[in-house]
């Protein structure tokens, strides 16, 4: 199975929850998991993904691959959002996506269709 990671925004914190939540009474597409922390660290990001393997019976290893090789190749793209974390203040989260490549495709779609 091939993974994907990617920083997708800053979201205040009840902001964030709140989605959360409405996402919990919508049909749920399985292998796509929207992960927080409050600093844009490497570390931040590896520890906020390590319960999302094990939920969808993914590879951790992988996973943890993938998160890395996103630092490694997005350097220009993680000094943004740390910018942009800082301007938003204490009271606010980076927002990342971590899914399955085909759950992700399917949740796009999904998307698409239903603004159609």
């Amino acid at each position: 199975m091939k993974y994907t990671f990617d920083i997708v925004g800053v979201s205040q914190i009840l902001h964030f929850l709140n989605h959360q939540q409405q996402t919990l009474q919508k049909p749920q597409h399985q292998g796509v998991e929207y992960v927080t922390t409050h600093t844009c660290t490497l570390d931040a990001f590896i520890e906020s993904v390590e319960p999302v393997p094990p939920k969808w019976g993914w590879d951790q290893d992988e996973v943890v691959g993938t998160v890395i090789d996103f630092w490694m190749k997005n350097s220009e793209s993680i000094r943004y959002w740390k910018a942009r974390l800082k301007d938003a203040g204490k009271d606010n989260l980076i927002v990342a996506r971590v899914a399955d490549i085909k759950a992700l495709q399917a949740e796009l779609e999904y998307l698409l269709d239903d603004n159609l």
